[in-house]
Formats: C-alpha cells, structure tokens, sequence
C-alpha cells in the first residue's frame, strides 16, 4: 500500500504552531545577560572586554561543525544527498531554537528570565549536536516530520538528564563524551531499535554512494576534523585548562587519522583505501579525548587514545554494526554507536582513570578548579589556605578521588539508560503514521521530498536499469 508522504500539511502546520509557541515563550521568558544588556554599560565599561570577544570564536566554530560539518558528512549516498544536507540544516535550526528555551530554562533560569548571551548558544548548539548525532542512526529512513518531533522530544529529555546528572551527581565531563555523545548515541539506537525495518538487513538498491558524494562527505569530516578542538574546549576554564583541551584534541585527532589510513588499507581485501572509513574513522579521537580534554593527561596519553579510539571504532563498523541490525533489529544507518558510543566509552574510562591519578603535586591548587567536586567543603580550614592562592575558589563537596570516580560510573550508567529509554519512547511516537512515515522502497531517496533537478531522474534511472541488467547476466550465469 502506497503511504502519503505529502508535506503539504504536516510541515506547515508543525513549523507554524511551533513558531508561535516559541515566539510567544522569547516574548515572556528571554532578556539579555549583563554583557548584551545596554543598561549595565556605563562610561567605566571597557567594550573589548565583553564576553562576545571570548565567547563568539567558539560559537562561530561550531556553527561551521554542525551547518557544514555535520550537513556534509551526512550527504553520503548518492540518491540522498538533498536529504543529508538539507534535513540536517533544518533540524539543527529548529534544535537550537528550542534548545534555546529549554537549556535555559534548567540552567539559566534566574528571577524568572533566561539571560541570553554567546554562550547560551554554544549550549543550544551543543544540544543541537546531540539531535543531529541521533539523526545518523535513522538518516534515509524518516521524513522531515518525523526528525522535527524527534528533535522536539529530544532536547528536553536531553536537558533534564544533564540538569540531573550535573546537579546531584557532580560529574566532570569537559567535552562531552557522556552528556552528549553518549546519550545522543544511545537515544538514536533506542529510536531506530522502534523504527526498525527488516527489508533493510537484506541492503536496499539506493544505499550506495558516488563519487561525487563519498568527495562531499569527505568535507565535511574535513570540517568536522579542523574544528573538533573548538568544540571539545568552547566550555572549560579559560587558560591553562583551554589550552590543553586544544592541544589533547588535536593530538587526538593526528592519531586516529593514521591509524584510520592504516587499518583501512590492512583490513581492505585488495590492500586498498576504504572511503567509509576516512569520513568516519578519522574523527575518533575527537571523542576519546573528551572525557579528560582538560586533564593533565599528557600528550602521550592523548595520542594512544586516539589510536584506541581508532581502532574501536574501526573494528566497531566492520563487526559490530552488522551483528546489531541482525540480532538486535537496531540498523544504524551512519554507525553512530562505533563513532560516539564505543569511542564514548573508552573516553569515559580513560577519564575515570585520569580522576583517580590527579594529585596536588601534578596539578598544584588549580586541582580544585578542574576537579570542583574535591574541593574542601565550607569550613575546613584547607579551604581558607586555598582560597589564599586561588581567590574565589568555591567550597566543594570534599570528596576523595575514589568516590568522584564512583559518581562518574554512576553518570554514565544513568545517561544511557535515559537515553535508551527516552529514544524507544521517542521512536513510538515517530512511528505514528500521520508524520509522514513511508515504505521500505522509498527509503534513500530524495525525490520522496523534495523537487528534483531534471537529471536526478536520468541518473537514478541508468543507476536502476544497470542494477538489472547485472542481475540478469547472473541469472544466467
């Protein structure tokens, strides 16, 4: 039975009753912070020292990773390109509307207002990568609708959990690997578990690439890659802490890139360079880092974290992803679980370790800068000795290295077990067939949605009938 995939309606009235209801949440909820604020600039307030000047590189940066980066990366097949790019540009500026709203509310909601700045946008951005890494797990497979809901429904989820795991658990996580790289891995798979589409472990005609676009999403990794050390630090501590989130992602990123290059020519059957692997593989240092980017790790650690990040991720695409589409009936279209889930683990771990190794001698009093959640509590006369060298140092919680490497296992386990739980929740309700939900042979195809250039039908066409006739000289053979 043919489904109605007609954007006519659904688009526009989900688009236009979201909008209103944004709208209406700015007009009643949304100031400015004191550094876009008019009111608190005087003649004494330097204009170069405003946050902006801090904030605004970071923000630009990842503006290009999920715009560009992301938008490329997922142009990957060759009759989806539209679908990669253009669902990818929006949903991220819906994610980042309503994350606006929703990140704020749990984290900037003083006196009744979200006080808007740059880095409230980085954070929108942020949650806007979560949704866009989820959406790799069912890319080709769901209508724009059903991504608007999913980001819909995501985001708050998303916000609670970090709110949640922030305030009672007091974790570190400086680049993410847990709060979003993590959750969004495991959201997605609980999603496309509820999605699943048995014709699909049997591989479908469209899903295959091009020159043309494997080139294309090779950009995007380019992007993704050049700007990962911007988005691993836009939030740590300015200074020494910034500096080595820079430096630990870079070096991160140098070793799985070669490795990537390795393993591709030494798993490949005729000794040659896999296309699948360069677009994904190479940025799995980003995330091994994550987790200790701000950490005295060294250089050396950060290289071989890369290099194990690497190989988990590689050996991921090759075994894992086809055992979980056949006995987990979870497809995972773009392998999210090797790039952001097996890499988020290993960083996890390797910062669980880092915590458990940072001493005083290593870090000095700035240790309980990184690691907040050591510092003495209010009272302990240690404190008032900190404090002497570091001025407006806040009391901690006093715990022992031990116990916050407890917290950090409790973290992890909660993030994906709410992520889990939050994506099959998520993909019941995108399964409703009113968003436009379409049959198995309309998947990876442009033309379900959008309005095609005159040679896409040419192209398709030839593609189709070569597949025929392949078919039947193997029929006769």
């Amino acid at each position: 039975m043919t489904k109605d995939t007609s954007l006519r309606v659904r688009l526009p009235v989900l688009v236009f009753v979201c909008e209103a209801v944004f709208l209406a949440l700015y007009a009643l909820f949304v100031t400015y912070d004191e550094s876009a604020d008019a009111k608190f600039q005087n003649n004494l307030t330097d204009p170069m020292q405003n946050a902006l000047y801090r904030d605004y590189p970071y923000f630009t940066d990842v503006q290009v990773m999920i715009f560009i980066g992301f938008g490329c990366l997922l142009a990957f097949l060759r009759f989806y390109g539209f679908g990669g790019m253009v669902f990818n540009f929006l949903t991220a500026t819906f994610a980042i509307q309503w994350a606006t709203l929703v990140h704020g509310y749990f984290q900037f909601y003083w006196d009744g207002k979200i006080h808007l700045g740059v880095v409230n946008l980085i954070n929108a951005e942020f949650a806007c990568a979560v949704v866009l890494i989820s959406f790799g797990a069912v890319l080709g497979k769901v209508s724009p609708v059903q991504l608007l809901v999913m980001a819909l429904l995501e985001i708050p989820i998303w916000a609670a959990t970090e709110w949640a795991v922030l305030k009672y658990l007091r974790i570190n996580d400086a680049g993410g690997s847990i709060l979003i790289h993590l959750f969004a891995c495991y959201f997605g798979l609980g999603a496309t578990f509820v999605l699943y589409r048995p014709a699909l472990n049997q591989g479908h005609a469209k899903e295959v690439t091009s020159y043309t676009s494997d080139i294309l999403s090779v950009m995007g990794t380019l992007f993704l890659w050049v700007f990962w050390p911007s988005f691993n630090s836009a939030l740590t501590f300015k200074g020494d802490d910034q500096h080595r989130a820079i430096l630990h992602t870079f070096i991160g990123l140098s070793s799985s890139t070669l490795t990537a290059f390795a393993l591709s020519a030494v798993f490949s059957k005729r000794g040659k360079i896999t296309m699948a692997d360069v677009q994904n593989v190479t940025l799995a240092g980003g995330v091994t880092v994550g987790a200790s980017v701000d950490m005295m790790i060294t250089p050396a650690a950060a290289y071989a974290l890369g290099i194990m990040g690497c190989t988990a991720c590689f050996l991921g695409y090759k075994y894992l992803t086809p055992f979980l589409a056949r006995r987990l009936r979870i497809q995972d279209q773009c392998g999210i679980h090797n790039l952001h889930g097996l890499t988020g683990l290993i960083s996890c771990t390797a910062g669980i370790c880092a915590i458990l190794l940072a001493t005083e001698e290593t870090y000095g009093p700035s240790m309980y800068q990184i690691f907040a959640h050591r510092a003495p509590m209010e009272g302990d006369p240690k404190l008032d000795a900190l404090r002497e060298l570091i001025p407006g140092l806040k009391a901690g919680l006093g715990r022992t290295a031990e116990t916050q490497a407890m917290y950090q296992v409790a973290a992890i386990f909660a993030t994906i077990a709410a992520a889990a739980v939050g994506g099959v929740v998520t993909g019941f309700v995108m399964k409703l067939p009113f968003l436009a939900a379409y049959p198995d042979d309309l998947c990876f195809d442009d033309e379900v949605f959008f309005d095609v250039p005159g040679d896409f039908d040419s192209m398709k066409a030839g593609f189709m009938n070569g597949m025929i006739d392949d078919k039947l000289a193997e029929d006769k053979v």
